[in-house]
């Protein structure tokens, strides 16, 4: 079968029931299912600005509209092998599945929670308008992915997260009323991936979509427990089916009067939900947002914004204690710290075996969660020694670094760097940072006019 084939090739009954839904408007619609996916960045402001980025960017960028982080870029340019997306400048992300974190704004110093978080597009959005204040609380309840989850928090050097895997019920437990944002972006039938992922449409079945919905409510009614009266959340979708959406969200709004809904009315290229598929047809859902691929350049997404206007208030949590090093550990790792780093960002440490963590302020005890990453991951102590991780070097800005190998992304010592290899440069003795265009991209350590490489075995390139 064919590319152009496999594009055509959709569920007769997802085709039938969209085709009623949009009636005049099926044509078009169908005709941008046929077409190629669209492809698009976000730039890390964590890292760098839009401004810069696009000095120094050798890609085909076009901005997204209801982004100013956003841009399309061109299938040639292949940024995931870039040395920039190594060192964490950019996250590659659909543009439609922007919207959400640009609709859930959080501010500086919020308490912020992403309950279906990975691979990690939406939680990263979130650091970067967060800025490294407040707290980030990115769960994942499947092992494996909440492993993907934080390796990107790492590489975007977000330095506020706590990742956890967890069930949200058993989150539900530890945080009642404590967020002041969630962001659920819920497990779906992925009609609007269709063109972009094929596998979605082989799991895809009306009884898929219904049981999707149910699993869906059952997440929002926890993620509302979770959320301070005042508080707002986001829930989103990429599917096209009204019981994943407008049906959805009439279902929470009858359960749950002291929530209602925002108008998203800052994003010109968004449709309004449509009350008339919701079995109610409540005028407000109108207030929510569709992002359709024959209206807009990106994927099908639906956005819900809420606001819980009574309720708990902010609810403190039993915070976690900082600990007092041992001697020799808090040894070793001011040795290191006064050879390798200087402005170094204070707060409290926390040890997690033989692992140093820096912790975000008001980080709430930890006890009894499946904890993938606390905080801030600096390094690992060892017996007479202390070694920086990798999350250490992604998380510094070069003014925080004592010595460094400064590279341009066309030097070949970057690649070079990136599969492993030894360096021939001068640098101070001891441990340095490998930068890319001053973005940073990992540790080595001088001797002898080499630089031993110390980037991650499992991050190579071949």
């Amino acid at each position: 079968m064919s590319l152009a084939e496999e594009r055509t090739y959709y569920p007769e009954a997802f085709l039938t029931r969209m085709q009623e839904l949009l009636g005049a408007e099926y044509a078009p619609f169908h005709d941008a299912l046929t077409q190629p996916a669209v492809q698009g960045l976000r730039v890390n402001t964590l890292k760098t600005n839009p401004e810069r980025f696009l000095e120094i960017a050798p890609f085909h960028l076009t901005a997204v509209p209801w982004v100013a982080d956003g841009f399309y870029y061109e299938a040639p340019d292949r940024p995931g092998k870039h040395p920039y997306h190594a060192a964490g400048v950019y996250y590659i992300q659909e543009p439609s599945a922007m919207s959400a974190a640009e609709v859930l704004q959080p501010k500086r110093g919020d308490r912020v929670l992403d309950l279906c978080a990975a691979p990690g597009g939406k939680s990263t959005h979130l650091a970067a308008l967060l800025q490294g204040t407040g707290l980030l609380v990115a769960n994942e309840p499947h092992p494996q992915r909440a492993k993907i989850l934080s390796e990107n928090i790492e590489r975007c050097g977000v330095t506020n997260a706590l990742v956890t895997n967890e069930m949200p019920d058993r989150l539900a437990e530890r945080f009642p009323a404590f967020f002041d944002k969630i962001l659920v972006d819920a497990p779906c039938s992925g009609e609007g991936m269709f063109r972009k992922d094929p596998d979605a449409c082989e799991e895809w079945s009306p009884g898929h979509v219904t049981a999707c919905a149910v699993r869906q409510l059952d997440i929002l009614d926890v993620a509302s427990q979770m959320l301070r009266a005042g508080g707002t959340l986001v829930y989103s979708t990429c599917t096209f089916a009204p019981a994943e959406n407008e049906g959805l969200i009439e279902s929470f709004l009858q359960k749950y009067p002291v929530f209602e809904l925002v108008e998203i009315h800052t994003f010109d290229h968004f449709s309004p939900g449509q009350p008339q598929w919701a079995a109610g047809g409540r005028p407000e859902l109108a207030k929510t947002a569709r992002l359709w691929p024959h209206r807009l350049r990106g994927e099908g997404h639906f956005v819900a914004h809420l606001r819980k206007t009574d309720g708990e208030p902010a609810r403190r949590q039993k915070e976690s204690k900082p600990i007092k090093l041992p001697a020799e550990a808090l040894k070793s790792y001011q040795q290191f710290a006064e050879q390798a780093l200087r402005n170094m960002p204070s707060g409290e440490f926390l040890l997690f075996g033989d692992n140093l963590y820096l912790v975000p302020s008001g980080l709430p005890d930890l006890k009894g969660l499946k904890v993938v990453r606390p905080g801030w991951h600096l390094g690992t102590l060892k017996k007479n020694r202390f070694e920086p991780s990798h999350a250490l070097a992604l998380g510094l800005r070069v003014d925080h670094i004592q010595h460094t190998v400064p590279l341009t992304a066309a030097h070949p010592d970057v690649v070079h760097y990136l599969r492993g290899e030894t360096l021939n440069a001068e640098s101070a003795k001891g441990w340095v940072v490998v930068t890319v265009d001053g973005f940073p991209l990992g540790w080595g350590k001088q001797a002898s006019g080499m630089i031993k490489n110390h980037y991650p075995k499992g991050l190579r390139w071949p």
